[in-house]
């Protein structure tokens, strides 16, 4: 009779992060079509280009997930050869770029603004996802790799939820950047 605190054989972990990981390729794709078309459809171009921005980041995502999952899949173990960076995020800089352009000065509309707050739920999900990847982990490597994802995808959220300040208040969000800018922040 199996104790309470026995742990079940090695291969169930793995098949819950093998699941776990095709998830997060399904989210991935998910996101970037979703991005992509609200860059297309977005006015404001601060929104329109940090839609643009996160579609590109979230395919490179995508592009290693994949290499991971079919690696992980064929040898049935953490691949030694899988890279474990990706570009740093560029989100953060997307708003700052617009400064001083006049088109950036604009209000977002009600449907802009819930685009992002439904990529800022994305972006948490991701977090929260690559987060319990990376207890439920082992190997350094897969920890590190998985923490990686979390960081980028907190970037994002952030850059994010810096987007939605800045749709519904464009000229308070400068006045902040300038002021944290001249306190060093």
């Amino acid at each position: 009779m199996p104790h309470k605190y026995d742990h079940p054989p090695k291969g169930v972990f793995m098949d819950k992060r093998m699941d776990a990981l095709a998830f997060a390729l399904e989210n991935e794709e998910k996101e970037r079509e979703f991005y992509l078309a609200h860059a297309r459809k977005t006015k404001n171009m601060a929104g329109k280009n940090m839609f643009k921005q996160i579609a590109d980041e979230e395919k490179e995502h995508y592009e290693m997930l994949k290499k991971l999952h079919d690696k992980w899949a064929a040898q049935k173990k953490w691949p030694a050869t899988v890279p474990l960076k990706v570009k740093k995020s560029a989100a953060g800089t997307v708003l700052k770029s617009m400064s001083g352009k006049k088109s950036a000065r604009i209000t977002g509309t009600e449907d802009e603004l819930k685009a992002v707050r439904t990529a800022i739920d994305f972006e948490a999900r991701g977090v929260a996802l690559y987060s319990k990847l990376e207890k439920q982990s082992t190997d350094p490597k897969e920890i590190a790799f998985f923490n990686m994802l979390a960081g980028v995808e907190r970037e994002h959220l952030l850059s994010l939820k810096d987007t939605e300040e800045f749709l519904i208040d464009p000229a308070t969000w400068y006045q902040h950047m300038e002021k944290s800018g001249l306190d060093g922040a």
